[in-house]
């Protein structure tokens, strides 16, 4: 899952989600990938597909391990298609300036409405 002595992951919100240490709205699982709802959703559907392993960014998680990001795409077009119409925006967020809040990898599949634009 995570690395020891990993102090990024160690403190990682998403790393104490999937020891079972904070609480989820799991809608799926794997052996390698977690998908729970969003605690500030910007669409009806909005959950977050997230490796158990601990990957900084979408870009280290293909580096290290593309299978992985595979199945990350997997799961989350199972998500949309199991929670919404099959229609949906999967959207990876690559460093503060881009919005990414948590740095472990994740992806936001958002559906359920139509989607707009906006760059912001």
């Amino acid at each position: 899952m995570t690395s020891p002595g990993n102090d990024a992951a160690a403190d990682c919100l998403f790393c104490k989600i999937v020891a079972g240490d904070v609480p989820a709205d799991v809608v799926a699982s794997t052996e390698r990938i977690i998908a729970f709802r969003d605690i500030d959703p910007k669409a009806p559907v909005h959950v977050l597909v997230v490796p158990r392993e601990h990957h900084g960014d979408v870009s280290v998680l293909a580096a290290a391990d593309p299978e992985l990001l595979a199945e990350v795409v997997e799961v989350a077009d199972r998500v949309a298609q199991d929670l919404a119409d099959g229609q949906y925006r999967f959207i990876f967020n690559s460093g503060p300036r881009a919005g990414q809040s948590v740095f472990h990898v994740h992806g936001h599949v958002l559906a359920g409405t139509q989607l707009g634009w906006s760059p912001a």
